[in-house]
């Protein structure tokens, strides 16, 4: 769910200008989980750039604050929301912790690093939603550590059916920055995607397992 249309239109544009999503639908890139698509989005790139750095942060935050009551901790999902949601906690004056895939397979074994006390209530800052399983794994090792999950606010979402089946299936709510419906008709806008190239992204998204 896109929290403001004049931010998730900003994200994206900011998204762009600094690379962290990349659009190339002529020599589409394959995914660690095998699929081809024709957009790459790598948002720790955002880290480099502290105007954009920055932005992210404040609007989280102030999203965070209109959408929920302020947490007892922020936990950000490894490896690519750790800064981020290191710097959304900063900016909040609030415990951090993040969550890993799996449990570590030596010293304490922890899969929650930092401070966490049964009972506490947790939003999850991620940078990327997908299908949602990396996300909806972090969240389930918070509950198992008996946190409150008030919800997860992301940067960014590909939109898939997918993802919003699983979050619902779960009944963890989800907010975004931006979405990639916002960020292909801010491209075709801004000319860095001609109409035709257009049909193809949209096409991908509604069944990018088999494009």
């Amino acid at each position: 769910m896109i929290l403001d249309t004049r931010l998730a239109e900003k994200t994206a544009e900011l998204l762009l200008q600094i690379k962290a999503i990349k659009l190339n639908p002529q020599e589409p890139f394959t995914w660690s989980s095998g699929w081809r698509s024709p957009i790459y989005c790598d948002n720790r790139i955002i880290l480099s750039y502290p105007a954009v750095r920055n932005f992210i942060k404040e609007n989280l935050a102030q999203q965070l604050l209109q959408k929920y009551e302020k947490p007892d901790v922020i936990a950000g999902v490894a490896t690519g929301a750790i800064g981020i949601g290191a710097l959304v906690a900063e900016q909040l004056d609030l415990p951090f912790v993040y969550v890993r895939p799996e449990p570590k397979k030596h010293g304490r074994q922890n899969q929650i690093e930092g401070a966490l006390q049964p009972g506490q209530t947790v939003v999850v800052i991620e940078d990327l939603i997908s299908t949602g399983k990396s996300s909806l794994n972090a969240v389930n090792a918070l509950k198992r550590a008996d946190a409150k999950i008030m919800g997860m606010l992301a940067i960014f979402t590909y939109g898939f059916d997918l993802a919003k089946q699983n979050f619902k299936r779960q009944d963890i709510e989800c907010a975004v920055l931006s979405d990639y419906k916002t960020l292909i008709k801010l491209a075709v806008e801004k000319e860095v995607l001609k109409p035709e190239e257009q049909q193809k992204l949209e096409a991908w998204r509604e069944n990018p397992s088999e494009w």
